[in-house]
């Protein structure tokens, strides 16, 4: 009997990984996606979307569907379904593994201002900048929704959910992005500061580079710390050797 995959996806490392997996003699692996997005990039094999409701709900999956091995390779920043998947686990006797891309680092000339959470980010902008480019996504925008001061250049995939603030301009788009095109940006909208998660890898990091140009300090939330206890790995080769190790 084949081994089944579930991998919890939207992700670059999610899509490969199911690329390398699907097809052929390999394991039966279905993608999980959130449905967060319009239009995503669909992986390779089966693809299921939307929630589980749950933790208890993703475990009753787990056990229906037979699943032999759960990766969470979610973005960086998806807590609530990292830690159902960690509960969902234990609860189901399944191994889990957590696959997060490395965080961004800073270099010489980097003005980057640490920040706990949304919250904590939109309490740092009154003294930074009254322009504000903003990349965190497209929920959680409420916590900048009482700034009145400053102009904000809101940057999505999808419309954002609101309350927004009162003072913005909304740009719909997907990465990459050139470090080119960032640059050009910051200058058209005179951005005096850029705000933005740590969600590390290539496809958005031009922006930092060319706030690094321009000068910009740059207000960047820190990522939450994954479940204690459950093996996280880099990327999706070390994901393919952690399963290696346990299918054989």
């Amino acid at each position: 009997m084949r081994r089944h995959v579930l991998i919890l996806g939207g992700t670059g490392e999610a899509r490969r990984l199911a690329g390398m997996l699907a097809g052929g003699s390999g394991p039966r692996v279905t993608s999980s996606l959130a449905g967060r997005v319009a239009r995503p990039r669909l992986p390779a094999g089966e693809v299921r979307v939307g929630g589980f409701g749950g933790p208890e709900g993703l475990a009753r999956w787990l056990r229906e569907q037979r699943v032999d091995a759960l990766i969470d390779a979610t973005h960086p920043f998806a807590d609530t379904i990292t830690r159902h998947a960690a509960r969902a686990a234990a609860d189901a006797h399944v191994p889990l593994l957590v696959v997060r891309r490395p965080g961004w680092v800073a270099g010489p000339g980097d003005d980057w201002r640490p920040a706990a959470s949304l919250d904590a980010a939109a309490r740092l902008l009154p003294s930074l900048g009254g322009r504000v480019l903003l990349t965190t996504g497209r929920t959680g925008l409420a916590a900048f929704a009482g700034l009145t001061g400053p102009w904000f250049l809101i940057r999505t995939v999808d419309p954002p959910d609101p309350p927004l603030p009162p003072r913005h301009r909304l740009l719909l788009a997907r990465g990459p992005f050139t470090l080119d095109g960032e640059r050009e940006l910051l200058r058209e909208h005179r951005v005096d500061v850029l705000v933005t998660k740590d969600s590390g890898g290539d496809a958005t990091a031009a922006k930092l580079t060319a706030a690094r140009l321009a000068g910009l300090p740059v207000v960047l939330v820190r990522r939450p710390e994954p479940p204690a206890g459950v093996p996280l790995v880099t990327g999706e080769d070390e994901a393919l050797e952690w399963l290696r190790e346990r299918f054989g």
